[in-house]
């Protein structure tokens, strides 16, 4: 089969890919860090704004690296033959860890706003970013619900669905028709709550500074220092989910759906 000189010049391998893009989100998280540091003075655990600082930390480096690398452990090519139950736990454990910071990272925005009387879930970024967590909670570990069931999944009950994304992917007995019927669902939201939670950063990079740069800072209309490189920030996330996204629709980096014996979840034994 033929390919076109310009086609196989932008073939690059998935390997070097991946580390390019481990170290721009190396880079996202930095920034971030970097950010709530240097100009919004540090972090802390009483309450104050430096409490609210572990919100953007937190959200960046769960929401979107993190969650970007659980999304691409598929794509690696080790994980082609051979058992997959260890990749679909590492797959496991990478949402998980990103879920968990994002808890974190909301427990302290709701802290912050508490204890100095703001108002909650007010703005167009509160409302995505709730909606986008609570999505993922039900994403995390969902399983296709009973045809005739009374309700849709609750992201208040998030270890309901955990467990049943426990049976339905991990467990060595589960149906191949439930892993079947529930993948597709699955891929979709998965690229969908990406999409969603680098829109909810963006956003509320772009809120904290219309926020913070006024009353005796220089406007963020005058684009003082902070706000370039805040603005850089939400470019590099932009960036980097635009970059999974890529690599979650190439072709020739998906793993092939194809059963056979070396693909099965249970490790082959030792010889």
């Amino acid at each position: 089969r033929s390919h076109h000189p310009v086609a196989e010049m932008l073939d690059l391998p998935f390997l070097p890919f991946c580390v390019l893009l481990g170290g721009l989100g190396f880079v996202c998280v930095a920034f971030v860090s970097a950010w709530c540091q240097h100009w919004r003075g540090g972090f802390a655990l009483d309450g104050s704004a430096q409490t609210f600082n572990w919100h953007p930390v937190l959200m960046v480096t769960g929401m979107v690296v993190l969650y970007g690398a659980a999304a691409l452990v598929y794509r690696l090519p080790s994980t082609w033959s051979g058992p997959k139950l260890p990749w679909k736990v590492l797959h496991g454990a990478l949402a998980l860890a990103a879920f968990g910071l994002a808890v974190l990272g909301l427990a302290a925005v709701f802290r912050f706003h508490n204890d100095h009387g703001t108002p909650n879930m007010y703005s167009l970024h509160s409302w995505l970013g709730l909606a986008t967590v609570l999505l993922f909670s039900c994403q995390v570990g969902a399983a296709p619900d009973p045809p005739h069931a009374p309700a849709p999944c609750l992201p208040h009950l998030p270890s309901l669905q955990w467990l049943a994304g426990f049976s339905a992917f991990l467990l060595p007995w589960a149906p191949a028709w439930l892993r079947a019927l529930y993948k597709p669902v699955h891929v979709f939201f998965g690229s969908t709550i990406l999409m969603l939670s680098v829109a909810s950063c963006v956003s509320g990079i772009n809120e904290k500074l219309f926020f913070s740069l006024k009353n005796g800072t220089t406007e963020y209309k005058r684009l003082p220092a902070e706000a370039v490189f805040a603005n850089t920030l939400g470019l590099l996330i932009l960036l980097f989910g635009v970059l999974v996204l890529g690599a979650l629709a190439r072709p020739s980096w998906k793993r092939p759906d194809a059963d056979s014996p070396d693909s099965c979840q249970v490790p082959a034994p030792l010889r």
